[in-house]
């Protein structure tokens, strides 16, 4: 069964897809935050709550990973290894430059649409968000183009399909989604999981 690896800019509404596609396949979900988690215990720490990261601890490991390079090449290395099991909902920024195996989604939406996510999320201003989402957008597209030389945000050719979400909810999204799954053969609906089938559209 392959991997379906989502991805898109920040609050393009990944885990909140990924989430509803958990549930509706039956396959777990894991993002870059929980390999994250995992290597912070491996480091001797001990993250928990969703809030961990606002934490003293939370922030001594996000520093110490800032200054390594290769926290973000050991984090992509544990998601490629979950990709090649296959039978799991993957969130990456860049796996999908990265593998090549799995179903690959791009999440399109805009920075307004995006920032007004984010305000509404986070209980803060449009203009906050936006600025916020300027930093983010241009620190990410600067980091992966530093370890992959990818063209994050500005390269779709890796995926298999697109989901404009600026006009349709997560629950169309998904929806969206598992019909492609379907046209291509790759679902199982008896079993609601995702099969290693298909071809993709070149």
């Amino acid at each position: 069964m392959k991997a379906i690896i989502i991805s898109g800019m920040p609050a393009a509404g990944k885990t909140t897809v990924a989430g509803i596609l958990s549930a509706e396949l039956s396959m777990p979900s894991i993002g870059g935050g929980d390999i994250l988690k995992e290597m912070a215990v491996d480091r001797g720490y001990k993250p928990g709550g969703e809030n961990w990261w606002d934490t003293p601890d939370g922030i001594r490991f996000l520093k110490e990973r800032e200054t390594n390079s290769e926290f973000d090449k050991e984090a992509d290395a544990r998601l490629l290894e979950k990709i090649s099991m296959g039978d799991i909902i993957v969130t990456s920024y860049t796996a999908p430059w990265i593998s090549s195996e799995g179903f690959k989604v791009w999440l399109q939406a805009d920075e307004k649409n995006r920032a007004q996510r984010m305000a509404k999320r986070d209980s803060t201003t449009l203009t906050e968000t936006l600025r916020t989402t300027r930093i983010r957008d241009d620190e990410n597209y600067k980091l992966y183009k530093k370890l992959y030389n990818m063209e994050f945000g500005r390269d779709t050719v890796p995926f298999d399909m697109v989901v404009d979400t600026e006009s349709i909810t997560a629950q169309e999204a998904a929806d969206q989604i598992t019909a492609e799954l379907k046209k291509r053969g790759m679902l199982d609906t008896h079993h609601g999981k995702a099969r290693d089938g298909g071809r993709r559209k070149q």
